[in-house]
């Protein structure tokens, strides 16, 4: 019995337990759900509206500019070579690097005494054969001489010998007197005979004296080109570059000595691509006469040239892409072949063409424009050009417009933005260029170095000396020149 009601009450506890927790369950559940049915509605989300800024597309006339990298070139350069071999005797007063000379001006000569012996022998040989085309002409004319008066001699033989034969016929002469005067006209024959060799003996003198003569005046012509070839002149004025000859040295024949150069005449080389070369074409295939400008960059202070295009290369080398163009520099002071330069050229103009930031446009030549609700569209372009961080596009039926300056990844068609106009009366950034002022040991110190430079040309050199002598220099230009200075 006690068993058993121990067993009961154990299962009316574990019963007890089970309900409690039952009604604990749903006790908190039904506080849950009236926690939640008390909780208020979120809101729906807003749309996400980006701001960005925005710029106008407007139809316009752009000249578009090709900047490219060159070399300074001459257009005339001479290789100097001695064409005579020798001791140099002279040497002009600016035979020597960078020295200047003009056309026509003896640069060196070589010891002239062995040429001057050769040229006095061939004219002594001319006047030999002069005296013997003379004396032949003479001899000539005495064979003729001569030969006329044997056969006139011959001719008074046969008639001689015609009147013995006449005699002999009327029995009057006799066969011996006729004998002797056919052997007298045989002789007279034979005689006229060796006048004829005499006379074509004279002509064979003559041809030879002639001969002769013209060979004569042919080495006294190389004899004087070999003493003319002892001097070297200088073929058009120019500045000598490359001289490796001083005054008393040996030097062989065609042995190069100098470089003549004229600086006068300049011209920059740049190779471009063949795109770009096919936009600097006219209708007919020709380089058109485009208008470029050189820029040097010296210290901060830019040496500029203007020019013209005129050639471009014939072919193009093994190696290389592209096209070679040069372009005839009108004025150029300062400028020295072998300077590396800037080019600007500018293109032929393209019309109805809009001028964008490149930022604007993406890799598959799209743009975003807004449209009447601010949202964006994607539009494909043409690009023409792109000229720094600005891009010629060709947008047709986009003029008015107003396209994304800038995009970026969150961006994308059907996306509203909020459109950032620049204002119309927005004041202009202000680029005056910024000075500073130079203690008297630091302007001495940059004075020293631009008087010394040997990279300076004299019309930079002086430029940039006005510049340091001003109480505030330009800040670019001190940093570049300490640059180079080291500092």
């Amino acid at each position: 019995m006690r068993f058993l009601r121990r067993s009961l009450t154990g299962l009316f506890l574990l019963a007890l337990t089970l309900g409690l927790l039952a009604y604990a369950a749903a006790t908190l559940r039904s506080a849950i759900d009236a926690r939640r049915a008390d909780r208020p509605k979120a809101p729906p989300a807003a749309e996400r509206v980006f701001s960005v800024n925005v710029t106008p597309i407007r139809p316009q006339t752009v000249t578009p500019e090709l900047t490219a990298f060159g070399e300074i070139r001459s257009r005339r350069s001479l290789e100097l070579r001695a064409e005579a071999s020798g001791r140099v005797v002279y040497l002009h007063s600016a035979f020597e690097e960078g020295g200047r000379v003009a056309a026509g001006e003896v640069l060196l000569r070589v010891d002239p005494a062995d040429a001057t012996s050769a040229r006095d022998l061939a004219r002594a040989d001319l006047t030999q054969s002069e005296a013997d085309l003379r004396d032949a002409r003479r001899r000539l004319d005495l064979a003729h001489d001569e030969l006329a008066a044997t056969e006139l001699q011959a001719e008074l033989r046969q008639k001689a010998l015609g009147r013995q034969k006449d005699l002999r016929g009327r029995g009057v002469g006799t066969d011996a007197a006729v004998e002797e005067a056919e052997l007298t006209a045989a002789a007279a024959d034979q005689a006229v005979v060796s006048r004829r060799q005499a006379l074509a003996q004279a002509e064979i003198g003559l041809e030879t004296a002639t001969t002769s003569l013209a060979r004569a005046r042919i080495a006294l012509g190389d004899a004087e080109r070999a003493l003319a070839d002892t001097e070297l002149v200088a073929a058009f004025s120019g500045t000598l570059i490359d001289v490796s000859l001083v005054e008393g040295g040996l030097v062989a024949a065609n042995e190069r000595v100098a470089d003549l150069i004229d600086v006068s005449a300049l011209e920059a080389g740049v190779r471009i691509s063949t795109a770009e070369f096919s936009r600097l074409l006219d209708d007919k295939g020709a380089l058109r006469p485009l208008p470029v400008t050189v820029a040097l960059d010296v210290y901060g202070s830019n040496l500029t040239a203007r020019g013209v295009l005129s050639r471009e290369s014939g072919a193009v080398p093994e190696g290389q892409v592209g096209r070679l163009v040069y372009a005839r520099l009108d004025d150029a002071p300062g400028f020295r072949p072998g300077d590396f330069v800037t080019l600007r050229i500018e293109e032929p103009a393209l019309e109805d063409v809009a001028v964008l930031p490149a930022t604007a446009l993406d890799a598959s030549n799209e743009i975003l424009v807004l449209d009447a609700e601010d949202r964006l569209e994607a539009v494909p372009v043409t690009l023409l050009r792109r000229q720094g961080d600005r891009v010629i596009l060709r947008a047709p039926g986009l003029a008015g417009r107003e396209a994304v300056a800038e995009r970026s990844p969150l961006l994308g068609a059907g996306i509203r933005v909020l459109p950032l106009r620049p204002g119309a009366a927005a004041e202009p950034e202000d680029k005056t260029e910024a000075t500073v002022e130079l203690s008297p040991e630091r302007r001495a110190a940059l004075i020293a170095f631009v008087e010394t430079s040997p990279a300076l040309p004299q019309e930079a050199r002086a430029r940039i000396r006005v510049q340091l002598d001003q109480p505030r220099v330009p800040a670019q230009l001190v940093e570049r020149l300490e640059t180079r200075m080291g500092g």
